[in-house]
Order: structure tokens, then sequence, then C-alpha cells
């Protein structure tokens, strides 16, 4: 038996409870992880929520969570692994994520054990601690995937990164920094010192100054928040410049329950069609062992390091996803075992 976080209805983190449930067994091309560390982000938050409805349908769980145990990053060690498996072995230090495809499900991780697909786990840095590793996966993945894959960031690129004080904030304007990018930082007062920190080029607060009034050009911006429109956003803009979007709905208080960002991003999709400075629409995920051995390079050369903001121990997990919730967290939020 182990100790996990379960979750049997959508609700809010008053619906979590620390449980005794069995250890789960590993598939044939499974990895069985004894947690060390994992770490909250906003797709936890739309899990434990089920919102938008629509996620339950995309395979979450209609009723209620497929997965009853919350939590997709990990870092631990490895304790077993299933007959098929080839780059792993017991003892190994590992991260990674707990889930193929799509972030809208639950994934385990929130568990003294937890099981994960071979090909979603790293070896961890020496280097590198349990609770930076276990930060690093969706959130760091998210940045990447948004910057190069649809930003086409290169070297001596303008890039400005809006909500860059956050878990994928951070993320990015390291990442920005590590292709070479100059980076302007947007975020409130109480997170200018951490952008400063993080390497941003020049930080703007956005209590005081909005962006899309400024002189500044970019030739990429990339919008965590989603709190602009293309149009505001094209006006500091470079005539090559792309806007990547990421969006969500500020836990709940969009008012979008049923469809979230979906409407918003088809609309985007068939306005691509029609301006170079918007990404084209692709389905294709990014190969996620590839993307990890990349982020595992910049975390052994310090290009990328973690900024945690709080840790909790397993049974606080629904204080940590109320931290989460308040917006005010700087950097990652992080899970550790007692």
């Amino acid at each position: 038996m182990m100790k996990a976080i379960v979750q049997h209805r959508y609700g809010t983190a008053d619906d979590l409870e620390l449980r005794e449930i069995q250890v789960p067994t590993p598939a044939a091309h499974e990895v069985l992880v004894r947690v060390r560390a994992a770490s909250m982000h906003a797709d936890v938050w739309h899990v434990v929520t089920g919102q938008p409805y629509v996620l339950r349908l995309m395979g979450a769980g209609l009723r209620k969570p497929k997965n009853p145990v919350p939590g997709t990053d990990v870092a631990g060690v490895v304790e077993s692994v299933g007959k098929a498996v080839t780059r792993f072995r017991p003892g190994d230090d590992v991260f990674g994520e707990t889930i193929r495809g799509m972030q809208w499900i639950h994934g385990g991780a929130f568990a003294e054990f937890v099981t994960a697909p071979e090909d979603g786990l790293v070896l961890k840095p020496a280097a590198v601690t349990f609770e930076q590793a276990a930060a690093v996966p969706t959130s760091a993945l998210i940045a990447l995937m948004n910057l190069r894959d649809f930003g086409r960031i290169r070297a001596g690129q303008r890039v400005l990164i809006n909500g860059a004080g956050g878990a994928v904030g951070s993320m990015a304007v390291q990442l920005a920094k590590a292709f070479g990018a100059e980076v302007a930082a947007v975020d409130c007062t109480e997170k200018l010192e951490l952008l400063h920190a993080l390497g941003a080029d020049h930080v703007i607060d956005y209590t005081t100054t909005d962006f899309t009034k400024g002189a500044g050009r970019y030739n990429l911006i990339l919008d965590i928040p989603g709190n602009h429109s293309f149009t505001q956003c094209q006006r500091v803009l470079t005539p090559e410049g792309i806007w990547v979007l990421v969006a969500h709905d500020n836990y709940g208080k969009g008012r979008h329950r049923c469809l979230g960002a979906i409407p918003r991003m088809l609309a985007l999709m068939v306005r691509a069609l029609f301006t170079r400075q918007l990404p084209r629409a692709t389905f294709k995920l990014p190969d996620r062992q590839k993307a990890l051995a990349l982020l595992t390079q910049l975390l052994e050369t310090g290009q990328l390091t973690p900024h945690i903001d709080r840790t909790f121990p397993l049974a606080e997990v629904p204080a940590a996803l109320r931290h989460l919730q308040t917006g005010r967290a700087r950097g990652k939020i992080v899970i550790t075992m007692d």
C-alpha cells in the first residue's frame, strides 16, 4: 500500500483527500517510480475542477476523473520496470511526465509511487535536485513548444513574454535567452525582481505599463495569460513577427466553463490562414523524449534553473492547489514526499 492524494468527484481543493491505496503495477513499457517530488501546474486545476467541461469528453472522465490521483510531473527513483523497458533499471534517478498525449488528465504523480511510460522519462542530472527536476516537465515543455515550434525563435530576435513570472513564463524567459534572444518580460510589480534574476534584458510592470502601447517592436510575443487581443499585440509586432497564445481560464475567473479557450483558439486558427503573424495550426505533438533530452542538456549547463516558489508535503496538496489559484506564485509549486 502507499499514500496518495485521491479525488472521487470533480470539485475543488476540498475534494482532495490523503488515502492509502494499492501501489500500481507497471505495464510492459512502463516504469514504476518511487516519487521524491512532483509539481503543481494549471492543468492539475483543470482536471480537479473538471473545467472547462469539454475536457471531460476529451479523456479526463465524464462524471469523475478516470484516474483518481492527480499530478503529471514527477522526479524520483526507479523502483521496477516493465518487461519491455530497455532504457532504465531499478535505482536510476529520473524525471518526466507520467502521461501520454494531452495534459487534461490525472497522471497519478501525487503519490508515493507512480507508473510512467518509458518514453516520458529521462535520467535526472546529478547536480539537479529532485525538487528542481519535478518543476521542469509540463511547464518547460509548453514553453519550449510555443517558443521553438510555433514561434520559430532565432538568435538575435527581440522576444516579449507576457506572464513571465509564473510557471511557464519563468521557463520561457530562460529558454528564450538560451536560444540567443533579447527578452522583455512582463508581469506584476511583485515579480519584477524574479524576472531580473531569470535573465530578462528588460522588465515591464503591467500594473503601470501596457506593453501593447509601448514603442518596442518584437519578432515574437509569447502571450501566456492571453489578456490582450491579437489586434492589440499587432501594434508592437514587426511585420514578420509572430504572436503565440498559450492562454488559460485564470482558474475559473474567465467564466468560460463549457469550452474554455477553445473557441478563441479556433478563431485564431482560421485567422492564421490570412496572416503570417499567427502560427499555423498543427495537431502533431512534439517528440517528448527529444524535448526532455534538450531540457536536460540546458539543466546540466545551467542555462535552465527552475525557480521554486514554495514546496508542500504530500498531505498539503489541497493547500498547494489553493496557492496556485491565487496567481501569486513566483515560478513553480512543488510537492515533496515526507
